[in-house]
């Protein structure tokens, strides 16, 4: 079943699956009383059906209610079904509004023309009750699956704008050179970070503050120790763990459907979303074009684009393997990890920071560098403390 994430609720919210279609308000338009009685009698009880026995009444039952669908006849007297058609598809408030229309006399010219107008089907008279019942059925899944996919599209849109706003602001930032401002750097961090969140799972951004103290803990920890020490040399711990905030930045460019879908992705939208590096990746290049000398920047791009790929070479975007991987994104890859086993998700609860160990160690050489495993399992008790 599909969830939509709007970005506006507070938690994903279910809706009826397209194939269904237990409800709905059917209005029938036919001026011989026994079509009508036919045509309702073939509709499933459980729908609210209505019926007019001219044009001008169709229209007076549409002031007070939106029909989910119009069987529409084609003959009748004072305005024809072709007529009121015209009418309907005319007017801004009903012109969405599926019509089927139904006849007696099968004339291919008045059906075209009927389509041309705007009708979605065509059924003959008499009715064949089995055939009249699985068209308005496939109308109606039809429109409701129509629906969605502008809904979707819409807030697609939405997510695009406020990525391209967002852009803009964190350009007039850099221009201004508030950038150089720490505190207010973090600040505007926390906020996209959060940002990140609410499109996954309102919940999850509750956790911000501790979203990477497995990243700052094993940095600190590779200083002590000396391991890598010619590439962690110069490494500004702060401006590391700051910029780990924007590593799933990508994330804003895809659907909050996808990202909050709490059965298993199909494999199109598992190949969406392992577009997120490479998409983040685009967006933090473009910031650090325009900011002169910014590690942060180059930070956060290195580890939005590496921090998917795997020690055995089978991650994603580039397939790098082992050392070609960047020491940024290795580490990221195992807070990723951590953080997303110790969180609640939409699609599962929450693991024990014991369990978390135990799966993420269970990694070693094959998702993740064996030297940052064993010192991952070495200060394990430290991140117990900070969980």
């Amino acid at each position: 079943m599909l969830v939509l994430n709007l970005d506006n609720a507070p938690c994903p919210a279910s809706k009826p699956d397209i194939n269904l279609v237990t409800q709905a308000f059917i209005l029938i338009v036919d001026d011989t009383p026994c079509n009508l009685l036919m045509a309702k009698s073939a509709l499933p009880r459980s729908w609210d059906v209505m019926t007019a026995v001219s044009a001008a009444k169709m229209f007076k039952v549409m002031d007070m209610r939106r029909p989910d669908l119009i069987i529409l006849d084609i003959q009748m007297p004072g305005m024809n079904g072709l007529e009121a058609l015209s009418i309907l598809k005319n007017d801004p408030v009903h012109k969405d509004i599926p019509v089927v229309l139904c006849s007696s006399r099968d004339d291919p010219d008045t059906v075209a023309e009927g389509l041309e107008l705007g009708a979605v089907d065509f059924v003959g008279k008499p009715f064949a009750m089995e055939l009249l019942r699985h068209t308005v059925e496939t109308r109606l899944k039809a429109e409701r699956l129509k629906r969605r996919v502008s809904s979707q599209n819409e807030l697609l849109a939405r997510n695009r704008r406020e990525m391209a706003s967002f852009i803009g602001d964190f350009d007039s930032l850099v221009e201004a050179g508030c950038l150089q401002a720490m505190a207010r750097q973090d600040t505007v961090l926390e906020t996209v970070a959060k940002l990140i969140d609410y499109r996954i799972d309102s919940g999850a951004a509750a956790c911000g503050a501790k979203a990477h103290h497995v990243l700052e803990t094993m940095i600190a920890a590779l200083k002590k120790r000396g391991l890598y020490q010619d590439q962690i040399r110069d490494w500004n711990l702060e401006v590391m763990v700051q910029s780990a905030k924007l590593h799933d930045v990508g994330k804003l460019a895809l659907s909050g459907n996808i990202l909050a879908k709490p059965g298993k992705l199909t494999n199109s939208e598992y190949e969406q979303v392992k577009r997120h590096p490479t998409l983040g990746a685009r967006i933090l290049a473009d910031m650090e074009s325009r900011a002169s000398d910014n590690d942060m920047l180059k930070y956060a791009r290195i580890l939005a684009e590496t921090h998917q790929e795997r020690w055995d070479g089978t991650g994603y975007p580039h397939g790098l393997a082992g050392e070609a991987i960047p020491l940024p994104g290795r580490l990221m890859a195992i807070n990723s990890v951590y953080r997303a086993l110790t969180t609640d998700r939409p699609w599962k609860p929450a693991l024990s920071h014991d369990e978390a160990v135990r799966i993420i160690v269970a990694g070693r050489g094959r998702q993740f560098d064996p030297a940052l495993i064993d010192l991952f399992a070495e200060v394990s008790g430290e991140l117990r403390t900070a969980a």
